[in-house]
């Protein structure tokens, strides 16, 4: 775990917003929990200055595609080189790194031998040299670049372990079996920003590996965008001050978990990701974290009751790990937040939805949508991704999500946002496409 004495470590508070109202015999219960990091790792976007030896003990690898396609055009691998070198001056001095490349096997560039280097000039001159040696060939099997970053991240005691995967290219040279296998092997070891260069690789494939290891997904369709990027990447890793912190959900007898979702930044389904930490409890993992704010939307089903009865639906409580040192090796809570259920015959107080409730329900099925109207698209479904597209688009626009309401517009012609009337474009530049799959799990906040 991170030296906690060397850093600045986030407060956390958990803010629970939900209508307890519950009518005879009902059992749904919704509530939205606001998580938000204060005092840690970052200020104004920025990394806050390494406290005396660079703050928490942190591990980052880059991992670059070095398959034959990187090198049509040839822009693609100068860019990849590029960008890994502008991420290497990001990365503060003290923190352990190493830049992989892979095709149908991963190969260490920099700095060899099964280890991590220490940053610093010296170190990341060395690196940026040892990348001007990397040339394409070769196939994609991206799960031997992952199982290698994870050796390399285990190689050292580190409290965050981060990674940056960059590929132009489907998964080709393993099946899908084995890239599962290897997220699964990775999955809670270190998180992964991934994104895809151009327009040949697969969406479902990069995304898939960013949301299995708590990252981001994107794409950068022109390779003379990849340096500003993965510089935004690196700082944002390297303002990361606490690793591993888990959510925390505690039930009473008889009730259940229906689903925990993380609904913003970004929608990702934490449901089948929990482990069980004692009786009627479970640890959801929400990653490494600096300063920041991340929405969750919970729902609970309790045992029905009769009017006047009131329950303690659910707990809520940040655990993460005790920092080195003597003490035993037990989560800590950082913060806790209660759901509660009340049964009235107040119909109006039973029947009413909470505004945060209904803002990231809508945001959820805005995600569903997008998915299912491009699934329909690709598949030659027009009357399908007409209304699911349409559909889309009238969610975007009553939440106030401009950012997916102006990727939808690059691929639908809008009629009438309030009723969702659209037509699908006859053309659709790839990129666009590529770019609203791509980022169709990003969320809006509801403003207040």
């Amino acid at each position: 775990m991170a030296n906690f004495a060397k850093s600045r470590v986030p407060r956390f508070s958990a803010e629970v917003y939900q209508n307890p109202y519950l009518p005879e015999g009902g059992r749904e219960v919704h509530a939205i929990i606001t998580v938000t990091a204060t005092g840690g790792g970052t200020t104004g976007g920025r990394p806050v200055p390494a406290v005396g030896t660079g703050g928490p003990d942190a591990g980052v690898v880059i991992m670059v595609d070095r398959s034959g396609s990187m090198d049509h055009p040839p822009a693609k691998l100068r860019g990849a080189r590029e960008a890994t070198a502008a991420a290497l001056d990001t990365v503060r001095d003290g923190v352990r790194f190493a830049v992989v490349a892979g095709n149908h096997r991963a190969v260490e560039v920099y700095p060899g031998g099964g280890r991590l280097a220490v940053a610093a000039a010296a170190t990341r001159a060395q690196a940026k040299e040892a990348l001007r040696t990397l040339t394409a060939g070769g196939g994609t099997a991206i799960g031997s670049w992952l199982r290698l970053t994870g050796r390399l991240l285990a190689s050292a005691e580190l409290g965050i372990r981060h990674a940056l995967l960059l590929t132009d290219g489907r998964n080709e040279h393993e099946s899908p079996r084995e890239l599962r296998a290897a997220l699964d092997a990775c999955s809670g070891s270190f998180t992964c920003d991934a994104r895809g260069v151009g327009t040949d690789w697969e969406v479902k494939e990069v995304t898939a590996i960013a949301s299995a290891l708590l990252g981001t997904a994107d794409i950068v369709a022109d390779p003379a965008g990849l340096a500003a990027d993965f510089t935004r990447l690196m700082e944002a890793a390297m303002g990361k001050e606490i690793a591993d912190v888990g959510l925390r959900l505690w039930t009473p007898l008889g009730a259940e978990t229906v689903f925990v979702r993380q609904v913003a930044p970004t929608v990702v389904d934490l449901t089948g990701r929990c482990r069980e930490s004692g009786p009627r409890s479970a640890d959801y993992p929400t990653g490494s974290w600096g300063d920041e704010s991340r929405d969750y939307h919970l729902c609970l089903r309790v045992p029905a009751a009769g009017i006047g009865r009131e329950m303690l639906a659910g707990r809520v409580s940040l655990i993460t790990s005790a920092p080195d040192g003597d003490l035993a090796r037990r989560p800590q809570p950082l913060s806790q937040g209660l759901v509660r259920a009340v049964w009235t015959d107040d119909v109006a107080a039973a029947t009413a939805i909470h505004p945060q409730v209904a803002h990231y329900t809508g945001q959820a099925e805005l995600a569903q949508a997008i998915q299912q109207g491009l699934d329909a698209r690709k598949s030659g479904d027009t009357d399908g991704a007409t209304a699911k597209l349409g559909r889309a688009v009238q969610l975007a626009g009553a939440s106030g999500n401009e950012g997916s309401a102006k990727l939808l517009a690059k691929v639908v012609d809008v009629v009438d946002t309030a009723t969702g009337t659209v037509r699908l474009k006859a053309k659709v530049a790839e990129a666009d496409e590529m770019a609203l799959e791509t980022r169709s799990t990003k969320t809006v906040r509801m403003k207040k």
